[in-house]
This record gives C-alpha cells, sequence and structure tokens, in this order.
C-alpha cells in the first residue's frame, strides 16, 4: 500500500463518510437541483527524464480537491475547491446549486458504498520507490538502444507516474471509493547515417507498479532495443506511393484509428447534439459485417481501464458496433437521461472538470482470417504500424493520420521502409472497407492520452490484423 494516501477513503483518519457526503449533497441540491454528485480526489504524480545519458528533468506534484457538480434538467452548475475545510467544501457545493434557483428538487439519498471490482492491484505503488532506482531504468533502456546500433546518436528516455484516489458520491445513492495507479515509460532515438536522419520511439504502461518492468518484452532493455530497431529500420525508407491502395493495419497500436476516427463519434453527448456522423442511426449498419467495436473498461491493468467511472457508476463494457450495426453510445449521465438508457462512461481530468463521456479500451474484435493470409492476398498496398499526429472531423468522420512505421507490401510480402505516409479518409466509410479481419487481437502498450474539450484522460486502443480494402495514401511517389 503506498504511503500516499488520501485525507478520505476507507483508510484516513478523518474519512468523509456517508453522512457528510449526504450533508454536502443535501446542501448542493437546496436551491432546487434534480441530481448532484461529489467528486473527491487526491493526485501525487512524478517524472524523469534522460537525455545525452544525463537526467534533465526531475518532477513531482500534489494535487487535492473537490469538485461538486448540480444538475437541473440540462443545465449543469459546477464548482471546486482546492481545500478539504468543512466550510469551503459547503460553499463549493451552494455555488454549484446556484443553477437550479428557484423551484423545489430532488433529496439526496443516504449514500451506500459500492462494491468494486479490483482490476489494477499494485504490491507497492512507483512513487513509494527511491528515485535512484527509476533512474537506473533510465540508463538500462539508453544503454541497450545505443548498443543495437553504433548509427544510434541520440537517445532520450521518461518515466511518468502518477497516483490518484478518488472518492464519488451521489444524491441518488451511489458512493465509490477507487486507487488508480499509472505508470508510463518511453523511449525515444535518433540514428544517422550519412545525410540520412531518422527517429524511432517505444514505450508502455499502464496502471502498474514496479511489476511492468518484469514482463517480457516490456523491460527497458526491450523498449530501447525496439526504438532503435525502427530508427534504424527507417534509415533505408522510400517515397511513398500516393493514390488509392489497400491498407493493412498491424494490431495493437494501429486501434488509435479506430478510436480517432470512430470513437469519438460514438460518445453519446455528440449524438445528443445531433454533431456525429452516427446520430439517430442506432440499429443501422455502418460498418462491414467483419467489424464488431467494444469499449471495456474491464481489462486488467490496462492504461483506460477503470474500476468505476468518474460519476460513481461501475464501469462495464459495451459492445458498441456488433457486426457491422450499431448498438448505441458511451453514456454519461446527462446523455444517458436524455437516450433513457444506464450511465457509465463518464470520465473527467480532475476534480476541476465536469464529466463528459469518453472512452476506456476501445477495441476493435477479431475475424476469421490469419495476418499471413491477409498479407499474401494484398498484391499491392501498405502495412501501417505505427502512428503519430492526426486531425478527425467528429461531424463527419473525415482523418488525416501521419505514419511513422509503415512497408510496402507488393506480391503478398511486407518489402520496402516506407516514409512521408499519411493515410486520409472517412473513419465510417474506412469500416465499411474492412475485407480481411485476423483473429490476433492486441491492446496496446499503455502509452495513449484522449484529449476532449481540453480535457485529458489515459485510454487504451487495439485490433486485430485489419485490411481496409481501399485508402487514399497522401505519398511522394505516384504509381
Amino acid at each position: 500500500m503506498s504511503r500516499y494516501r488520501a485525507p478520505f477513503g476507507p483508510d484516513a483518519s478523518q474519512a468523509i463518510d456517508a453522512a457528510f457526503a449526504e450533508r454536502l449533497l443535501s446542501t448542493a441540491l437546496a436551491a432546487g437541483g434534480d441530481y448532484a454528485d461529489l467528486y473527491f480526489e487526491y493526485s501525487a504524480s512524478g517524472g524523469l527524464a534522460l537525455e545525452d545519458e544525463m537526467v534533465k528533468n526531475a518532477s513531482r506534484s500534489v494535487s487535492l480537491g473537490l469538485g461538486v457538480r448540480v444538475m437541473k434538467g440540462e443545465a449543469t452548475g459546477y464548482a471546486f475547491t482546492e481545500s478539504l475545510d468543512e466550510s469551503a467544501m459547503l460553499s463549493a457545493a451552494r455555488t454549484a446549486g446556484q443553477i437550479a434557483a428557484g423551484g423545489g428538487g430532488a433529496t439526496a439519498v443516504t449514500p451506500k458504498t459500492s462494491l468494486l471490482p479490483h482490476r489494477y492491484n499494485t504490491e507497492t505503488s512507483t512513487l513509494d520507490v527511491s528515485g535512484k532506482e527509476k533512474v537506473a531504468l533510465l540508463h538500462r533502456a539508453d544503454a541497450a538502444a545505443r548498443r543495437y546500433d553504433a548509427r544510434i546518436t541520440r537517445v532520450q528516455v521518461s518515466f511518468a507516474e502518477r497516483y490518484q484516489e478518488v472518492l464519488v458520491a451521489t444524491s441518488d445513492g451511489h458512493f465509490a471509493h477507487d486507487i488508480r495507479p499509472l505508470v508510463r515509460f518511453g523511449v525515444g532515438v535518433v540514428a544517422e547515417d550519412g545525410e540520412l536522419r531518422q527517429s524511432g520511439s517505444s514505450g508502455g504502461g499502464g496502471r502498474f507498479g514496479m511489476e511492468y518492468f518484469l514482463t517480457q518484452g516490456k523491460t527497458p532493455e526491450a523498449h530501447g532495443r525496439e526504438a532503435a530497431r525502427m530508427a534504424i529500420a527507417m534509415l533505408d525508407a522510400v517515397e511513398a506511393p500516393a493514390g488509392e491502395l489497400p491498407v493493412v493495419l498491424s494490431p495493437g497500436d494501429s486501434g488509435i484509428l479506430l478510436h480517432e476516427a470512430v470513437g469519438h463519434g460514438l460518445e453519446a453527448d455528440f449524438n445528443r447534439k445531433k454533431t456525429s456522423n452516427y446520430t439517430d442511426r442506432v440499429g443501422e449498419n455502418v460498418a462491414s459485417d467483419l467489424v464488431t467495436v467494444i469499449d471495456d473498461p474491464t481489462l486488467s491493468g490496462s492504461r483506460g481501464s477503470i474500476n468505476v467511472d468518474d460519476e460513481g457508476r461501475p464501469a462495464r463494457p459495451l459492445r458498441l458496433i456488433e457486426e457491422g450495426v450499431l448498438r448505441g453510445y458511451m453514456q454519461d449521465r446527462l446523455s444517458a437521461d436524455h437516450f433513457g438508457v444506464a450511465p457509465g462512461n463518464g470520465r473527467r481530468e480532475s476534480f476541476k472538470d465536469a464529466p463528459m463521456p469518453r472512452m476506456t479500451n476501445t477495441i476493435m474484435l477479431g475475424g476469421p482470417h490469419t495476418p499471413e493470409e491477409i498479407i499474401a492476398e494484398t498484391k499491392r498496398g501498405i502495412f501501417a504500424c505505427r502512428f503519430s499526429g492526426g486531425q478527425v472531423d467528429i461531424s463527419n468522420g473525415d482523418f488525416v493520420f501521419s505514419l511513422t512505421e509503415s512497408y510496402l507490401i507488393e506480391d503478398g510480402k511486407i518489402t520496402a521502409p516506407l516514409k512521408g505516409v499519411n493515410l486520409i479518409g472517412n473513419g465510417p466509410e474506412a469500416l465499411s472497407r474492412v475485407d480481411m479481419l485476423a483473429a490476433d487481437v492486441e491492446l496496446s502498450d499503455g502509452i495513449w492520452t484522449c484529449g476532449k474539450d481540453g480535457q485529458k484522460v489515459p485510454v487504451g486502443v487495439g485490433c486485430p490484423t485489419t485490411r481496409v480494402a481501399k485508402m487514399t495514401i497522401g505519398g511522394t511517389q505516384v504509381g
């Protein structure tokens, strides 16, 4: 158990109990609100960065506070305080409740403790481990990358960690306490050969402690070698073709295309506001019948996993698209009330922010083919391995993504590495063009953070080897 503990929760000396939570909720509802919730948060974060074999940055921060939300119809009042002094908390509750001034409303129900699963148990928080031990991890990755090839000229390694403890109480009776660990490790390298210069990267993490680095393929050395491998491979990259070609997505990280180009459009607030391409399309075919997409917060240790959402609701898997048919959206309480369904995907960055519908681990499930079949049956195309930045229009699903690692497929074989590859398309259209899908579903090793309306939350993505029959390739060589 971490020595970093919040001044609330079951092990705190002066825990905020259900009776006090009810008092705060009643104060929030006093002006006439329909619903109120409390979000207590304690967060301790740290980071280390190594560059040129020297530690260039070390950081540590702590935050603590309470966010109070009151809802009246579709109107929301929100206030927060960074003090857990009783008068400050009551003031925040009254301030949030002003949105509902002028009318009778709901009465707070005494919150009852929710029994939650344990999807990310860790024996020791990384924050409890000495800085010396963590710096040693950085040096191990650096050394492994440099040993890989003499053409590796620059190495940067980073370590980020967070211990978050939350307590959520709602006026309709939910009372949930959760502790959320998070670690992320990253290696970036530069390789040079004469005038040629290329970069490579590798990283991972999730809701783990130091045990993450004991897993095969996730040691500092493994990440260092993988970043170096990518950079060295890209030194031989050739100009990318331009035009429409089949695209084969590698398993795991390629799920970021699904997350950005499709996932956001399935968040219920966009559909409630009728700004998504998927608005009013539940029950309709929106993808190839090979495609099933889920959002699953229950995966053990994954970066996007949660025991409870940030509105106090038990997190549960959702089937968003099933065999090409749209089955539903990801909901927070406000949107769930609008659609008449259950919430469970309300998330927020911190106690300073109101929740909204967000993804957790968004994954495309597997199909009937093998990766070898998919490559062999692609005469000419692109094999997409690693993605970087992209732009997506939520209203219609149009996207542009840049690839940091990709290869040409010729006569059913993966051949030359490519540079300057952009994928240009439309999310729903791309899903409708999925014509081969393997069974090798992989979840990305926890590196992704999702931004929406100024809030960032950790997420997971995943997919199997997937062929999209046709996509526009933005390259520099026509052919």
